[in-house]
C-alpha cells in the first residue's frame, strides 16, 4: 500500500526528472497508437470488407491473422530496428504496431458483414441495387458496430504495447517503467503502469460509446416495443392452453 501511495505521490508531484513530462508522454503514446491503427485500417478494412462481401479468402485471412498474432511484438521491434537502422526507429515501431493491429481490424471488418442477415442483402439485390450499393448502403452501416469492435480491440492492444517503444528511446509512457527499473524505483514503475492502464480504460470507454451509437436506429428496439412484442408472442400460447377441469 505504501508503494501505491508513493506512486500516486510521484504522479501528482510532476517531477519527472530528465524524463518527458507526463502530458508529453501521454501524447506520444496516443500518436503512435493512432498512426499505427490508421495504417492498419487502410490495409485490413478494405480487405475484410471484400472477404465479408464475397465470401472469398476467409481461410487465408484467418491463417494470416493467426500468424500475425503469434509474432512477438518486442522481438519484431528489435529485429526491425536492427534491420532499418537507428535512424528509422519510429518506422520500425509503427510497422511493429501495424502488424499487431491488423488481425483485430481484419476480423472486425469481415465478421461485421458476415453477421448480416442474408435476407436483407437479397432484398437489396431484388430491388435492383448494384453490388457497390449493397456494400455501402446495407452491409457497411449494419456491419459498423462489429468493425468498431475490431478497432476498439486493436487500439487497446496497441496502446498497451506502445509501452515497449521506450526501450528503443521513442518515449511514451514506457519510459517511466524502464527508468524505474534502471533506477530501482518501484513507485515510478507502478506509476507508469497506472498511467497505461488508465489511458487504456479511457479509450475503451470512448470506443464503447461509439460502438453503441453506431448501431443503426432501425435496428434498435425500444424497451416498450420489446414488451409489447413479448406480450403478442405469449398471448396465443395463453389462449391455446387447455382450460382447467
Amino acid at each position: 500500500m505504501n508503494l501505491f501511495t508513493d506512486a500516486l505521490a510521484w504522479l501528482f508531484s510532476g517531477d519527472t526528472g530528465r524524463m518527458d513530462p507526463i502530458p508529453v508522454a501521454i501524447l506520444q503514446q496516443l500518436v503512435y497508437t493512432a498512426v499505427s491503427v490508421a495504417f492498419a485500417a487502410v490495409v485490413a478494412v478494405p480487405l475484410g470488407w471484400y472477404i465479408g462481401h464475397t465470401g472469398r479468402g476467409r481461410e487465408i485471412a484467418v491463417a494470416v491473422s493467426g500468424a500475425a498474432r503469434a509474432v512477438p511484438s518486442f522481438g519484431l521491434l528489435v529485429l526491425l530496428t536492427l534491420l532499418l537502422g537507428v535512424l528509422h526507429k519510429p518506422e520500425a515501431a509503427v510497422i511493429t504496431f501495424v502488424v499487431l493491429a491488423i488481425p483485430s481490424l481484419l476480423a472486425g471488418a469481415y465478421t461485421g458483414l458476415e453477421a448480416i442477415d442474408r435476407r436483407v442483402v437479397d432484398a437489396g439485390r431484388a430491388m435492383g441495387m448494384t453490388e457497390w450499393q449493397i456494400l455501402w448502403r446495407i452491409e457497411v452501416p449494419l456491419g459498423l458496430p462489429l468493425l468498431l469492435g475490431g478497432i476498439r480491440a486493436a487500439t487497446l492492444q496497441v496502446v498497451a504495447t506502445v509501452t515497449i517503444a521506450a526501450y528503443i528511446g521513442l518515449g511514451g509512457l514506457g519510459q517511466y517503467i524502464i527508468a524505474g527499473l534502471a533506477l530501482r524505483r518501484i513507485e515510478v514503475i507502478i506509476a507508469g503502469a497506472i498511467l497505461v492502464a488508465v489511458l487504456a480504460l479511457v479509450l475503451d470507454g470512448l470506443f464503447a460509446l461509439a460502438q453503441r451509437a453506431s448501431v443503426p436506429r432501425g435496428v434498435r428496439l425500444d424497451p416498450s416495443v420489446r414488451r409489447r412484442a413479448t406480450k403478442t408472442v405469449r398471448a396465443p400460447r395463453a389462449e391455446a392452453a387447455p382450460a382447467p377441469s
